[in-house]
């Protein structure tokens, strides 16, 4: 059984975050991850090589090349293929995603699920905002018609800012951990400490604050916090390494910084909450992750997951879409 230390507590109290290293095994949790990933990767291959996107299926790589090989050739980002989310707009009846056992494993791990009690208590639910990361080297990834990296740099924002207003009343932890050695190279995190001490604060969508120029995939929601908000100088990397997990509040502001290396950049960011309080993205399915005042209510089948997230797609794509973004670009803060 995994425990959360008292300077642990502390320092996710003073700072907004912790970093705890080799929590989860990488042989149990994070490997098999990998490997079911390998068969995602094999179904996207086949079906751009038989739509004549790509002229090889490069089957003699592994996968972090063959994934940045696929995404230059095709001049595409395919990331909705391996998420385990559905996208913030446009879903349609055939909108991939995927969640498959090893990511609902990963999610449920007991050893995660007990720091994560440390912090909101034993009534814990998955929340569904929450997605898989794979960011190729920006030298390799494809770029819109002005030249801008299509999923590059993460800009700054708080978790809290892309959800709706629901998400103020929530205790909401995001827990972030890679798949593979995150450093300042390929991509890491960095964090401002002691920025959850404040408020919400206004994120501004669909454009680039010191260029003005429109861009069509920015980030998380396509928003950022202006830096005149805050103290962005304060920041810090957080370099991890493959089993480490960080933890931090929905108000601290952090960014991810380019992947300027030769590797991808792979990661997990989950969000976890009390049982019955909003997720902030109520339409989208979470569930229960842990509950010891009544037990019976955990989700413990992958396969009744990922019928939840199919019945998700199936309603939104018959509907008109829901609106995720609290906000509209008129506040002076982006002017």
């Amino acid at each position: 059984m995994a425990t959360l230390t008292q300077d642990q507590r502390e320092h996710f109290e003073e700072f907004g975050f912790v970093k705890i290293q080799e929590l989860l095994d990488s042989e149990e949790i994070i490997n098999p991850v990998i490997d079911e990933y390998q068969g995602v990767l094999d179904n996207l291959v086949e079906n751009l090589f038989n739509n004549g996107k790509i002229k090889s299926k490069y089957k003699d790589l592994e996968f972090g090349e063959r994934v940045t090989k696929i995404y230059s050739e095709s001049g595409e980002v395919h990331n909705q293929f391996f998420d385990f989310s559905l996208p913030q707009s446009n879903i349609k009846s055939d909108t991939p995603f995927w969640t498959g056992p090893a990511v609902f494993n990963a999610i449920r791990n007991s050893e995660l699920l007990d720091i994560i009690e440390g912090f909101i208590g034993s009534e814990i639910y998955s929340n569904p905002i929450q997605h898989v990361r794979i960011k190729v080297p920006e030298k390799d990834c494809p770029r819109d018609s002005d030249g801008n990296v299509i999923f590059g740099a993460t800009p700054w924002h708080q978790d809290a800012g892309v959800a709706t207003e629901e998400i103020d009343k929530t205790d909401m932890l995001t827990v972030w951990f890679p798949l593979t050695d995150a450093n300042e190279e390929n991509g890491c995190l960095q964090i401002v400490p002691g920025s959850h001490k404040g408020k919400v604060l206004t994120h501004c969508p669909g454009f680039d604050l010191k260029t003005k120029k429109k861009i069509s995939k920015l980030g998380p929601g396509g928003l950022q916090i202006p830096e005149k908000l805050f103290q962005s100088e304060d920041s810090m990397p957080v370099p991890m390494k493959k089993g480490d997990v960080l933890l931090f509040t929905k108000k601290t502001v952090h960014s991810a910084l380019p992947n300027l290396s030769d590797q991808i950049r792979w990661s997990f960011d989950l969000r976890y909450q009390p049982v019955g309080q909003p997720t902030g993205r109520d339409i989208f399915p979470g569930f229960v992750a842990r509950s010891k005042n009544d037990p019976g209510s955990v989700l413990k089948d992958p396969d009744t997951w990922n019928q939840m997230w199919k019945n998700a797609r199936d309603l939104l794509a018959n509907t008109e879409q829901y609106e995720f973004n609290r906000w509209d670009g008129n506040d002076i803060a982006c002017a």
